[in-house]
C-alpha cells in the first residue's frame, strides 16, 4: 500500500508518500480500500504537533475516507467485503489502504457518492453533535454561523437549515458569503469589513442570536457572544482565525448564557450509537437533497501536502478531498 507519511512533527511539506505492507484487520477490525479522504485542520495541526492528539511517529494522517472493504476482522458481522463504507479514525486515512475499527464504520447506500460520503464523519457530524447535542437547536430560533464557508462552518449552514432555523451565516469576503447563501443561509454578514455585533442587532431587531457556532475564535469570539440572546448557547468549535480568545465571563452571566465546548472525536468514541445516527441522518439527508456538501477541490495522494497547507491559509471553501 501507499501511504503519506509523518516521519517528526513539522509543516506538511515534509510529508512524503512511502511504499508499507497492506495491514490486516484484528478483531472487531476492517480494511478499507480508500477511494476518497476528506481534509480537516486537525490533520494540519497534527501533522505539526499542534493538536491536542500526538499520535506516536511516524503515522499517517488522514481523518476520515470512504471506500469498500477488503477485508473483516474476527467478530465483524454487520460489515462485508465489497461492501461501501464511510469510516472515522483519527489518523491513516491519507493512504490506498485503512484499517478502521468495525463500530466506527458506516455501511453506505449503492446511490451516494463516495466523495461526498468521505465528507461527512467529521465536519458534517461535528455540526450535527454541535447543533443537536450540545446547542439544542430548535426550529424558528436563530443561529449564526461563523466561518460560514469553511467545512463545519457550511455544514452548519445547511444543518441548521434542515433543523429549521433562521441562519446568518458570517465570512470574510463576499464570495464566501455567496457560497453560505447558496447554501441556504437566510442572510449574511461580512465581519471583515463590518461591526458583527451591529450587523446581527440589525437582522434580529437587536434580540440577538439563540446559537452561535463558532469554528473560528480569535478576535471576532467576543463580539460574538456580545450578540447572542438571552439564554443562548455559544458553541466553541475551534481556533482556525488562530488565537484562541479569552471571553470576559460576566457576559454569560449577564445574558444568562452558556459557553458549551464541542469535541466531536471524543463524543464518537463515548457515543458511537448516537454517532451513527447523525451520521444516517445525514446520509438521508444528502439522498434527499437537503444538504448538498461542497468539494471545492480534489488532490492526489502526492499533493495533500498542499491540501493541508491551504486549510492552514484559510485558502479552501467546504470541503477537499485527497484520492488514493
Amino acid at each position: 500500500m501507499r501511504a503519506l507519511t509523518c516521519t517528526a512533527f513539522d509543516e506538511p511539506e515534509t510529508l512524503t508518500v512511502t511504499e508499507q505492507p497492506t495491514p490486516t484487520p484484528g478483531p472487531g477490525e476492517v480494511l478499507i480500500r480508500v477511494q476518497a479522504a476528506s481534509v480537516n485542520y486537525p490533520d494540519a495541526l497534527m501533522v505539526q504537533g499542534k493538536y491536542q492528539v500526538r499520535p506516536p511517529l511516524p503515522f499517517t494522517p488522514g481523518a476520515e475516507a470512504a471506500g469498500t472493504v477488503e477485508a473483516v476482522g474476527e467478530g465483524v458481522t454487520h460489515l462485508q467485503v465489497g461492501q461501501r463504507v464511510a469510516a472515522f479514525t483519527g489518523t491513516g486515512a491519507f493512504a490506498t489502504h485503512l484499517i478502521a475499527p468495525a463500530a466506527a464504520t458506516l455501511p453506505l447506500p449503492d446511490d451516494l457518492d463516495l466523495s461526498v460520503a468521505a465528507t461527512l464523519p467529521l465536519a458534517y457530524g461535528t455540526a450535527m453533535h454541535a447543533l443537536i447535542d450540545r446547542g439544542q437547536l430548535k426550529a424558528g430560533e436563530t443561529l449564526l454561523v461563523l466561518g460560514a464557508a469553511g467545512g463545519v462552518g457550511l455544514a452548519a449552514v445547511m444543518i441548521g437549515k434542515a433543523l429549521g432555523a433562521r441562519v446568518i451565516a458570517a465570512a470574510s469576503t463576499p464570495e464566501k458569503l455567496a457560497l453560505a447563501r447558496a447554501h441556504g443561509a437566510d442572510e449574511v454578514i461580512n465581519y471583515a469589513d463590518s461591526d458583527l455585533k451591529a450587523a446581527v442587532g440589525e437582522l434580529t431587531g437587536k434580540k440577538g442570536v439563540d446559537v452561535i457556532l463558532d469554528p473560528v475564535g480569535d478576535r471576532w469570539a467576543e463580539s460574538a457572544f456580545r450578540a447572542v440572546a438571552w439564554g443562548g448557547r455559544y458553541l466553541v468549535i475551534g481556533f482556525a482565525g488562530g488565537e484562541i480568545p479569552k471571553l470576559p465571563l460576566n457576559l454569560p452571566l449577564l445574558k444568562g448564557a452558556s459557553i458549551v465546548g464541542v469535541f466531536w472525536g471524543e463524543y464518537a468514541r463515548r457515543d458511537p450509537r448516537g454517532n451513527a445516527r447523525h451520521l444516517t441522518q445525514l446520509a438521508e439527508w444528502v439522498r434527499s437533497g437537503a444538504l448538498t456538501p461542497e468539494i471545492s477541490r480534489t488532490y492526489s495522494l502526492e499533493d495533500a501536502p498542499q491540501a493541508m497547507r491551504d486549510l492552514l491559509e484559510r485558502r479552501v471553501t467546504g470541503k477537499v478531498i485527497v484520492t488514493p
